[in-house]
């Protein structure tokens, strides 16, 4: 199910949403590997450039990874998978990965799809960045 966050509808045309791919920008904080997302995460290319992105970061050694959702735009059924995919191949491989700013609307469709329950989700990056601290 898409969503569509940080701008009114009557501002986000058809032609930007199909302009936009996924960006992904990954630093270093406090030990934690944050990857600022912005854009879609939908099936095609973007999808295929998270799961290759959190593959490689695991393949890197990287334990502990943040995905800073405050900038996706839309998300579909693909991308659902890909975010659940990526969970859950860090954890087989002894990472952990966290979301966090993840809007109103990608709350509800995580909600309404049970697949809030099998992620850590933050308010903020700080937050989740913190929780890797915690006992």
């Amino acid at each position: 199910m898409p969503f569509r966050a940080g701008l009114p509808p009557d501002l986000y045309t058809d032609q930007e949403e199909i302009n936009v791919a996924l960006k992904m920008t990954p630093r270093e904080v406090d030990g934690v590997t944050v990857i600022a997302m912005d854009g879609r995460i939908v099936l095609g290319e973007e999808s295929n450039a998270l799961r290759e992105k959190v593959k490689a970061l695991i393949a890197e050694g990287k334990k502990k990874i943040v995905l800073n959702m405050d900038n996706i735009t839309f998300i579909d059924s693909a991308g659902l998978g890909t975010l659940v995919s990526a969970h859950h191949s860090a954890k087989a491989q002894g990472s952990s990965l966290r979301l966090c700013h993840l809007g109103t609307k990608f709350t509800e469709v995580l909600q309404i799809t049970k697949l809030m329950t099998i992620f850590d989700v933050y308010n903020t990056e700080a937050e989740a960045v913190a929780s890797f601290s915690k006992p």
